[in-house]
């Protein structure tokens, strides 16, 4: 989590707001990619003692198989070993982008850091959580269906579509593309809700797996609109909180709260991975399904969209973007 944070608040500095987002969407879009290639791999890695005496034995199962449990994270050392060897050689900090935590804790003052944080809550907290549930979901939902074939699938979807959208919002601006977002997602969990096992049925597991796949698709494009947002709204808020600051100070200011933003409602909206899976399995012991969760997600939805069209979107909003 503090990886990601710093990553995005670094890379930030590098790039102009007509690039910005997109260059965010390609950090994040393809860091993303993690999840999904968690999901695929760890199933297989630890039903092989690929690590041999160095990795530790196996654990027995009570059917006699073996699994090597520890294989989920040592997987994962020989690219953190490569990647922190790039981080030290290839990467630099900005010299004047250095502030202090006093300057940095400004952030907590701004109504559009908070506003901010239940809008990316939405789409990465939506992200993230539904990685984490979707495989538990088609389990309960379609025990008939081998759930490790298709979990991978969802956020590998999510995560090209961060990647490969962030232009659409430098285009279009990331306010209006993150409207129509939540619109679209709500309409996909409402999909989803009607393909669902219900009233002694089977449901239908395709039209289920293809809402569920637009919604990670949508996650995506969202992701990348809500941190284009970001630098736009600070930099029309800082003239007005800061009416004394030059031109260029402006412009270092905005920067650096914006940097300070990114890494905060990241942080936030990470907690979508305890939420999402929560509230599963809350809907399903306390009503036998998980119908109740998914309209809480999409009157949650809504919200977000009312809040984005309320701000940002609207004729005559206090920040459009």
């Amino acid at each position: 989590g503090g990886n990601f944070a710093s990553s995005m608040a670094n890379i930030a500095y590098f790039f102009p707001k007509k690039t910005k987002g997109n260059a965010l969407a390609l950090n994040a879009g393809l860091g993303n990619l993690g999840v999904s290639v968690m999901q695929f791999v760890v199933p297989i890695v630890i039903t092989i003692g690929v690590f041999g005496a160095i990795g530790g034995g196996p654990q027995e199962l009570a059917d006699g198989s073996r699994l090597w449990l520890q294989n989920a994270g040592f997987v994962w050392v020989p690219f953190i070993v490569v990647s922190v060897i790039a981080a030290w050689f290839g990467m630099n900090d900005i010299a004047d982008a250095r502030a202090s935590l006093s300057n940095q804790l400004t952030i907590l003052q701004r109504k559009h850091n908070w506003i901010m944080c239940v809008l990316y809550t939405g789409t990465f907290g939506s992200f993230i959580g539904y990685s984490a549930g979707f495989p538990l979901l088609m389990k309960t939902q379609f025990p008939e269906v081998n759930a490790l074939q298709y979990a991978f699938l969802g956020p590998l979807v999510g995560a090209l579509s961060r990647a490969a959208t962030g232009w659409v919002s430098d285009r279009f601006g990331g306010g209006r593309v993150t409207f129509w977002v939540f619109l679209g997602m709500a309409v996909a969990v409402f999909g989803v809700l009607q393909f669902l096992p219900q009233n002694g049925g089977d449901g239908n597991f395709w039209g289920f797996f293809s809402c569920f796949m637009a919604l990670f698709f949508l996650t995506g494009v969202g992701n990348a609109s809500t941190f284009q947002m970001i630098p736009s709204i600070m930099l029309q808020e800082i003239p007005r909180l800061h009416p004394d600051i030059d031109k260029a100070g402006t412009h270092r200011q905005a920067e650096m709260e914006s940097a300070a933003i990114i890494a905060f409602t990241s942080a936030i909206a990470a907690y979508g991975a305890f939420f999402i899976p929560k509230a599963y399995g809350t809907s399903i012991s306390m009503t036998g399904g998980p119908a109740a969760a998914l309209w809480c997600f999409l009157i949650f939805y809504i919200v977000c969209l009312v809040i984005t069209w309320t701000f940002y979107t609207r004729r005559n909003a206090p920040v459009p973007c």
